[in-house]
């Protein structure tokens, strides 16, 4: 029997913990052989816990315990999630982590940790809840060069756009009927604002192009400013709005960002609502694949983290799988990106072609005009100048 210990058994890691008891057979005959569960370490009690009789508060215990063969961090943050997990590593623990701040920020140097101490770091549950996106990405389409990743990366964002465009809800009312479903937190901002989207998509990118990207050094931008008539002239067009991460080569330039988009409806990002996840990449010899499901929750994403473990004993002795390098190269500037454009504005519509050259008008929306442009760089809305009080692209 291989142990493992758990750094934060809350919500992902109690469902770790749950999977390992209730489905114990299905995962020793998977992995070639029992996990079991030896420590959980948590500040402090926790009766409720399904591993309560596990539970330690010292990490120490479990540092210096030869027989725990693997960690499961799901405590969160760069804080002492980063300590421990180094910590781990340098002891010649395997890790596996659901915690997408930890791989985005600090991947490079965790991934050289695990080479140096020969054991492995997966991150599966990093990105897309219980989907899986990253092992297929390296692994199925290994034959690929890939070009191109677009993801649906956050449920809460997802749920609230999903909302105002079919039930016609205002931005303010969704997102309160999101926090009373329990889909977004008291504090929404890492949701909303599209930090947690970008994180992810930096982890899409190291992925998808083998280079380091740093959050700090890509555009982000999230929801707080679409309102109902964005919601309205997407409707007419034949559209969705979603909030995408993307990571593309352009003119052999890398690109980064995350942006509401306009979504064609016949594309099927367009179909995942709710609070659905969906991530579509792009290689140049399988042409588009896309990966849907849920993409949070208590279960699915324990169920990624244990599918990590369950790898990691099936290939012991193994190099690190995956993973990126450090680079000087950084995201081409977002205002260089070129594509059509949505446009809302209430400048007079010729004026605004004037600028920007012809314009597919949509039905108006009380006093707003909105429209699609033809390919231009953001750059040309930028310096127009304009009043465009909302410019997003159109996912083609």
């Amino acid at each position: 029997m291989k142990q493992i210990a758990i750094l934060g058994p809350g919500t992902v890691g109690g469902g770790v913990a749950e999977i390992l008891m209730k489905n114990a057979d299905t995962v020793a005959a998977s992995a070639g052989e029992e996990i079991g569960l030896k420590y959980a370490v948590a500040r402090r009690e926790m009766p409720d816990c399904p591993c309560a009789d596990k539970i330690v508060q010292d990490f120490d215990v479990v540092e210096r315990d030869p027989e725990v063969w693997l960690v499961v961090e799901t405590i969160g943050g760069c804080g002492a999630a980063l300590d421990m997990v180094r910590r781990s590593l340098q002891a010649g623990k395997h890790v596996v982590t659901a915690n997408k701040q930890l791989i985005a920020e600090h991947g490079v140097e965790l991934f050289q940790l695990a080479r140096e101490n020969r054991v492995n770091l997966l991150f599966e549950a990093s990105v897309g809840g219980g989907i899986p996106v990253l092992n297929p990405m390296t692994r199925c389409l290994g034959a690929n060069h890939i070009t191109a990743v677009s993801g649906i990366l956050n449920g809460t964002t997802n749920y609230i756009l999903t909302q105002m465009l079919e039930n016609g809800e205002s931005y303010d009312a969704a997102l309160r009927a999101a926090q009373e479903k329990g889909y977004a937190e008291a504090d929404p901002t890492a949701d909303v604002e599209g930090i947690d989207a970008a994180r992810k998509t930096c982890i899409l990118a190291g992925l998808a192009f083998g280079k380091n990207v740093d959050p700090a050094d890509i555009h982000v931008e999230g929801i707080t400013k679409v309102t109902a008539a964005d919601a309205a002239f997407a409707a007419a067009g034949g559209m969705k709005i979603k909030l995408l991460g993307r990571a593309m080569r352009q003119d052999e330039k890398l690109y980064c960002f995350v942006s509401p988009h306009f979504v064609p409806a016949g594309k099927i990002l367009a179909a995942a609502g709710g609070v659905g996840n969906a991530v579509a990449v792009v290689g140049d010899m399988v042409g588009e694949v896309t990966f849907c499901g849920p993409g949070a929750g208590r279960y699915p994403t324990a169920s990624a983290v244990v599918a990590d473990i369950i790898d990691i004993a099936r290939h012991p002795g193994r190099e690190q799988p995956a993973g990126w390098a450090a680079t000087d190269e950084k995201p081409v500037c977002y205002h260089d990106f070129s594509a059509r454009w949505y446009v809302r504005t209430k400048e007079a519509k010729a004026d605004v072609e004037a600028k920007l050259g012809a314009i597919a008008w949509l039905p108006e929306q009380g006093d707003w005009h909105g429209g699609v442009t033809g390919v231009l760089p953001r750059r040309a809305l930028k310096d127009s100048g304009l009043r465009i009080d909302a410019a997003w692209p159109i996912l083609d």
